[in-house]
Formats: structure tokens, C-alpha cells, sequence
């Protein structure tokens, strides 16, 4: 855990010794249970720090989130990034989604109850719940990992995002074309691509933050189902 304490130094993120025990507690939780759950695919220490701790950590490098913004985790799966930044900044509100309930089961259990950390969980689709009024429109920030092309994760995650929040999207190193390709889908959700940051892990390995500014609201009839938005992207 010290490496990973002098990783975020170099990028202004300060972690303390409680967000340091969290963060290792984390780490052997994840690796433990993955015996059980496909949780992930990454086990050795050095680049479970790396890959899952500092990757999700710079998104707090590379966007400005105001105490107490509530966010939203959109395909969380063993919790990245939103538990990390939950661990580093205690104060934000978030909200963790996920389709596959015994991730949230995992997360609830052994990570939230035990580390003594307070978010929300929900158990379905994200193209079901933006139509909620509780949930539509109603975060400062979604941020998503998943795997999803850019022009999907939008349709997924930008109905989620308040009028002046943002859409944070990590990418690898080649998004060019997959951004580009975006940007009609985007504009239709309501967004604007306003910034890329490129950066490189401890590791040599190459990513992308896309951040996507929401800038008028989205239209009702999107998300449209998931079937609909994989086969055919805006």
C-alpha cells in the first residue's frame, strides 16, 4: 500500500493510513472472493495496485469533483473505480449499479459493511433505471470502466447525469476513433466531448479519461433498450 500511496502523491491524490487499510482490505477481499465470483481477472498485488487502485484513482487527476457530488458507477462490477474514490474522498455520494447481483451482494458484505463505508447499491440495468424519476438526471457525475463502446456507455450513462455534470468515461490508450465515432450519440444524449486526458500507468500501460460535460437535458425516448443500443449506436 505504500507504493500505491507514493503513486497518487505523483498525481496530487493524498491518501491517509485509514484509506490505506481500507485499500489493502479491499485488495484481499477481492482477491479472496474471486475463488467464488468472477470478479477479476488480475490477482497479483503489484498490478491489482496498479490496474484497478491507481487507474481508478486518476480520475480524481483528471476532473474537479466538488465535496459531497453525488456519483454514480455504471457497470461497477468489484466496485471500480467508484469504491476507490469512495475510499480516497468519503465525503462524495455514491451510488453503485450493477446487472449481475452477486457482485452487489460481494460489494455490500465484504467491502461497504466491513470497511465501514456508506453508498448505495442497485441490482439491474442501466437502460431501466435512468427512466426512473428518482435516478434520471439526478448525478453530478457517472463514471463507468466497462468494456462498452463510447457511443453505448453514453446512451447507458449520460440520462444519468444532471444538467452541468459530466459523463466520465476510462478508456485505453487507442480512443481516438471510438471518441470520434461518439460524437453524434453524444450531442443526441445532450452531451459535448470537452476534454481527453491522456496518461500512463506505473506499469507502461497507456489510458484515456473522456470527459463528456452535460449541457441540456436528455430526450425521453433514450436510453432505448439494450438489445437496440449494442446493435445500433447513435
Amino acid at each position: 500500500m505504500e507504493r500505491l500511496k507514493n503513486y497518487c502523491d505523483n498525481i496530487g491524490v493524498k491518501l491517509d493510513e485509514q484509506a490505506l487499510i481500507r485499500f489493502e482490505k479491499y485488495m484481499n477481499a477481492v482477491i479472496e472472493w474471486n475463488q467464488k465470483i468472477n470478479l477479476t481477472s488480475i490477482t497479483d498485488e503489484e498490478e491489482f495496485i496498479v490496474k484497478h487502485f491507481y487507474d481508478s484513482l486518476t480520475l480524481l487527476n483528471a476532473v474537479k469533483i466538488p465535496k459531497g457530488a453525488a456519483i454514480i458507477d455504471v457497470g461497477t462490477g468489484a466496485g471500480f473505480p467508484g469504491i476507490p474514490l469512495k475510499i480516497a474522498r468519503p465525503d462524495i455520494r455514491l451510488t453503485l449499479l450493477d446487472s449481475l447481483n452477486k457482485r452487489l451482494v460481494f460489494l455490500r458484505g465484504e467491502v461497504l459493511d466491513k470497511l465501514d463505508l456508506d453508498a448505495e447499491t442497485i441490482h439491474g440495468r442501466a437502460e431501466d433505471y435512468s427512466k426512473k424519476i428518482e435516478f434520471r438526471e439526478k448525478y453530478d457525475f457517472a463514471v463507468s470502466r466497462a468494456v462498452a463502446n463510447l457511443s453505448s456507455l453514453s446512451e447507458y450513462c449520460i440520462p444519468y447525469v444532471k444538467v452541468g455534470g459530466s459523463f466520465i468515461s476510462m478508456k485505453g490508450p487507442e480512443a481516438g476513433e471510438e471518441i470520434k465515432s461518439a460524437e453524434n450519440a453524444v450531442k443526441v444524449l445532450g452531451g459535448k466531448i470537452c476534454d481527453v486526458k491522456s496518461f500512463t500507468l506505473p506499469d507502461g500501460s497507456g489510458r484515456s479519461v473522456v470527459i463528456v460535460d452535460k449541457i441540456k437535458k436528455t430526450p425521453e425516448k433514450y436510453p432505448r433498450r439494450g438489445v437496440k443500443i449494442n446493435k445500433n449506436p447513435l
